[in-house]
């Protein structure tokens, strides 16, 4: 028996990759997570010190370059003070990857060779929650592979 079509396109290898329709880079959401994690924290399960641990130089990113999110309050603290800051890793890259401060920056690693993974991190500055939303791959046309005429 066949499984049903529906099954066929989710479990296909580039679906779990991340991988959107033609093969080309697709958008993997944390939602689900943050969620869990939320509710874990409300029901007792999780203690704030588990949840609010941001690093640092993460805090300072998102104090200084961190793109507000507008009026939505912290899911933690419940202040209105969450921002998101880009981080991207690729060749080419330091090995602890590269804070992004604004979209210009952003399109000149994305026109780059080889494929450029940028990872969105939400960031309270009150209580230092913070958790990957979502991630997402920057690809070029000179990233793709070409054939070379012998």
């Amino acid at each position: 028996m066949a499984p049903p079509s529906s099954l066929g396109a989710v479990s296909a290898p580039g679906v779990i990759r991340g991988l959107g329709p033609g093969g080309r880079p697709g958008l993997v959401d944390y939602r689900l997570a943050r969620r869990n994690l939320i509710d874990g924290f409300r029901k007792g399960r999780v203690a704030r010190n588990d949840v609010c641990d941001a690093h640092p130089e993460l805090i300072r990113a998102a104090t200084n370059i961190g793109d507000p999110i507008d009026g939505e309050p912290c899911p933690i603290c419940e202040e209105v003070d969450l921002v998101h800051v880009r981080y991207v890793f690729g060749p080419r890259l330091p090995k602890h990857g590269r804070c992004v401060a604004d979209q210009a920056e952003m399109a000149k690693l994305a026109a780059r060779a080889g494929d450029v993974t940028c990872y969105v991190v939400e960031v309270c500055r009150s209580c230092h929650w913070n958790h990957l939303a979502r991630s997402h791959e920057l690809t070029s046309v000179a990233s793709k592979p070409t054939r070379r005429r012998r």
